[in-house]
């Protein structure tokens, strides 16, 4: 059985073909890459695959029974993208597409969320077996920037109290290995988060208790946070994202409790405190 991982070179694919690797032979996978020479250190056969470019998904999906799309990073054309790779999909006879969809994606308001929900139409209208992971906020989302928060002696967003259960991408990579690599998930939608909900107070305990330091939690105006947001040098419409996200927290949709993540892999998900120790480690 060949298993395909597309974006297999970016932050979650990579995660998902290591993972994939404790599953099944390396002969057995395959990454699927826009630029191949992103991939070569892997140690899996590499196909040139670019969402854009129906012609190399065509040819790159050939032989593949069981095909993992990883999201479009590219949000131009993304609902575009994914229908190239759902055809290419159908046209190859590919036997089961996963899809890396977002929580509550048929509900959320999330700004996200958008292209995911009709990327989840065209799935279920195709006709393919298929498996949906609609993977939560990543705990990352909130920890790469601890660095900063440490430096300036306080987090800040706009989540209010809100809770939340965000999951690392290694333990949402390992879902996606479990499902790739396991019979029983076809037809199948499954809502991945983290066991334990945090607060965004709780997630300042955490760094002060990971750095000896006081470190509070300021809750700030949606547009307070996305102009310092601005400031930042993000990428031109990140930070509308990253507040609508806070926003949509204050109401649960980044919560979910079902601990479905942790029951796929196998072992409880990554701890609040070990995300943080690990996003602070040699900072």
């Amino acid at each position: 059985m060949k298993i395909g991982i597309t974006g297999a070179s970016g932050q979650l694919g990579r995660l998902a073909i290591t993972a994939l690797r404790n599953q099944v032979p390396a002969a057995d996978i395959v990454a699927l890459v826009r630029r191949p020479e992103t991939a070569t250190d892997l140690g899996v056969e590499v196909r040139h695959a670019d969402y854009a470019d129906p012609a190399s998904l065509a040819q790159a999906f050939q032989g593949i029974d069981v095909l993992a799309l990883i999201s479009s990073s590219d949000f131009n054309d993304r609902v575009g993208q994914h229908r190239n790779v759902i055809e290419a999909a159908r046209t190859a006879r590919v036997g089961r597409l996963i899809y890396t969809s977002v929580l509550k994606a048929d509900t959320t308001p999330l700004l996200v969320a958008g292209d995911h929900k009709a990327t989840e139409a065209l799935i279920l209208a195709s006709g393919l077996d298929y498996t949906i992971l609609r993977n939560s906020w990543y705990t990352e989302n909130w920890t790469a920037s601890l660095p900063m928060a440490v430096a300036a002696g306080a987090v800040i967003g706009s989540a209010r109290n809100g809770r939340v259960s965000p999951a690392t991408r290694q333990d949402l990579a390992e879902a996606l290995a479990v499902v790739a690599a396991s019979p029983g998930h076809s037809r199948q939608i499954y809502e991945l988060a983290g066991d334990v909900p945090f607060t965004l107070s709780d997630l300042a305990g955490a760094v002060s208790a990971e750095t000896g330091k006081h470190i509070s939690y300021n809750d700030l105006p949606a547009d307070v946070y996305g102009g310092l947001l601005d400031g930042f040098g993000l990428p031109p419409g990140l930070p509308e994202v990253i507040v609508d996200a806070d926003v949509c927290a204050t109401a649960g949709w980044l919560l979910d409790e079902s601990r479905t993540l942790s029951r796929l892999i196998g072992h409880p998900t990554t701890a609040l405190a070990e995300a943080v120790r690990v996003a602070l480690d040699g900072h």
